[in-house]
């Protein structure tokens, strides 16, 4: 097996300590290698492309077992989600990391806690859009799934607006480009663009450029569904 130092998107910074280093860890040793072999030479307190990777990973497991089912389609998202990102042969090491993980039982609020004091809002944003891309990928989006990321949200401190707007891109209805760009339907003409400016300035791709390249692919989705909701509204209202 590769070495998991470098699997780790480039080693591991504050998630090395804390619950999600305890957890990361367990499951390495799970699968026949050391937490402090996995872990060696990252002591490093500033943000790692592997903090990330790691608190990804963690509240993936938890969602998934939060309707207490592990469904085959949420399993192939996140296998999907590695292969796009990174690669074949790399995708097949994080699944089995990642199976490792799903087998544990874990407390959420101070994963949560962990990653709303190391990791910058933007990024913490980016790790909601990712929840509810997984949610979504059965094609139903249980109400267990649907409070599991509300509470996740709250933990890490994330807007409510914030939250309804990426839960607007993957569950859709009438109002759902108001609720992207998070504005009413009465809305004037120049409070869309307004907020749409806005948006587009929150969700750029360039906020979460220090993730590395690995994960700027949903970060330019959850982008590109700012820019279609303001094109769907500037289509109905005959906006130029």
């Amino acid at each position: 097996m590769a070495g998991w130092t470098k699997w780790l998107w480039g080693g591991l910074g504050w998630a090395v300590g804390g619950p999600l280093g305890g957890i990361i860890g367990f499951a390495l040793g799970a699968i026949g290698e050391t937490q402090q072999a996995a872990m060696q030479g990252s002591s490093h307190s500033r943000t790692m492309p592997g903090d990330f990777g790691s608190a990804m990973l963690v509240l993936f497991g938890a969602l998934m077992r939060a309707d207490n089912k592990l469904l085959k389609q949420e399993l192939e998202f996140v296998k999907r989600f590695f292969v796009q990102q990174f690669g074949v042969d790399y995708a097949k090491e994080r699944m089995l990391l990642f199976r490792e993980i799903l087998k544990q039982n874990y407390d959420i609020k101070p994963v949560c806690e962990q990653i709303r004091n190391n990791l910058d809002y933007s990024s913490r944003l980016q790790l909601v859009h990712l929840l509810y891309g997984l949610a979504a990928a059965d094609g139903d989006m249980h109400e267990e799934e649907i409070t599991f990321i509300a509470t996740v949200s709250r933990y890490m401190e994330i807007n409510q607006a914030d939250v309804n707007s990426m839960k607007a891109m993957f569950v859709k209805d009438a109002n759902a480009a108001y609720k992207i760009l998070e504005i009413e339907v009465s809305a004037t003409d120049d409070e869309v663009k307004k907020a749409y400016r806005r948006m587009a300035m929150k969700y750029h791709p360039d906020k979460v450029h220090h993730l590395g390249p690995e994960f700027q692919k949903d970060a330019q989705e959850k982008f590109k569904s700012i820019n279609d909701a303001y094109e769907q509204i500037k289509k109905k209202r005959g906006l130029i």
